[in-house]
């Protein structure tokens, strides 16, 4: 499967999301392999990569549920998707932004799911999806913007929609997921950075040695895999030391990601002059 040529001029979000990688996501591609045969992402958040990539066949898969819970439905219900986003508009309209939000976050804490994190997240301080480690509520504050009109959301997932009809979406932790490909398919990996992201949802518990097994395991089988992670912080002062195992990597490059959305968040606005920051893209191939 080549890449995809019309990749460049997709640029619209779905899902709010830290970490979101579609501002890079063509510096990233450039460096995959020319074909390949199924693509996978194992941790999808925000799906930017795919989005861009818009490849004739992948499975992309995530460990947290309520967020594979909006990607099944931009395939199986695409209306509903847009209905559950415009009612929840429609609650801000009607009480105000912050007791709205307030609200649906209370409503998910007691029982997460898809349709209520799509408008935190959309509505939430930066796409900052962060949880209490103590009992794993979400607690990122209402942000300063207003959410986008459900009628600009309805086109994005329209959008969407088209451009991932060949992607399966699975519920999976990453190592599972990671034991499905094949010879000659391509994996991409972008799990929660060790040195800046363990208020991130799942990021408590995430394992980057497990992870450099996994990979290790599809190498071994002919898999390609592109791995995402920590780089340079402070405006290339500080170089994030980062275990990786002699010889599973050929080469890397870096990415230029520009300033930290969650050091934004952290500082509370304060300047952010300092805080442009380089991701590492590590290549098995």
């Amino acid at each position: 499967m080549p890449r995809n040529a019309s990749a460049a001029a997709f640029r619209p979000q779905l899902i709010k999301w830290i970490g979101n990688k579609q501002n890079q996501a063509q510096a990233i591609i450039a460096h995959f392999p020319p074909a390949f045969a199924t693509y996978f992402e194992p941790f999808l958040g925000s799906g930017g990569v795919l989005g861009v990539l818009c490849p004739r066949r992948a499975i992309a898969s995530d460990g947290f549920l309520p967020l594979m819970e909006i990607w099944r439905a931009l395939l199986t219900d695409k209306e509903q998707l847009k209905r559950d986003y415009a009612d929840r508009y429609a609650l801000a309209a009607q009480l105000g932004k912050r007791p709205a939000y307030e609200q649906v976050l209370q409503r998910y804490n007691r029982r997460p799911n898809g349709a209520d994190l799509l408008f935190l997240c959309r509505a939430c301080y930066g796409g900052v999806v962060r949880f209490r480690k103590h009992d794993g509520h979400m607690s990122t504050p209402v942000g300063i913007h207003e959410p986008i009109r459900p009628e600009s959301f309805a086109a994005r997932v329209d959008a969407w929609h088209a451009r991932t009809l060949g992607t399966e979406f699975l519920h999976l932790d990453f190592a599972a997921a990671m034991e499905l490909p094949a010879r000659h398919d391509l994996v991409y990996c972008d799990p929660p950075y060790s040195d800046s992201q363990s208020i991130l949802y799942g990021a408590q518990d995430f394992s980057l040695d497990r992870l450099f097994k996994s990979i290790a395991r599809c190498k071994a089988r002919g898999v390609n895999v592109a791995l995402s992670i920590d780089g340079t912080k402070f405006s290339g002062r500080k170089l994030c030391d980062v275990p990786i195992p002699d010889g599973l990597f050929v080469r890397q490059e870096f990415i230029r990601v520009g300033r930290s959305m969650l050091k934004r968040f952290q500082m509370e606005g304060r300047t952010m002059e300092h805080h442009k920051v380089e991701d590492r893209l590590l290549l098995t191939y």
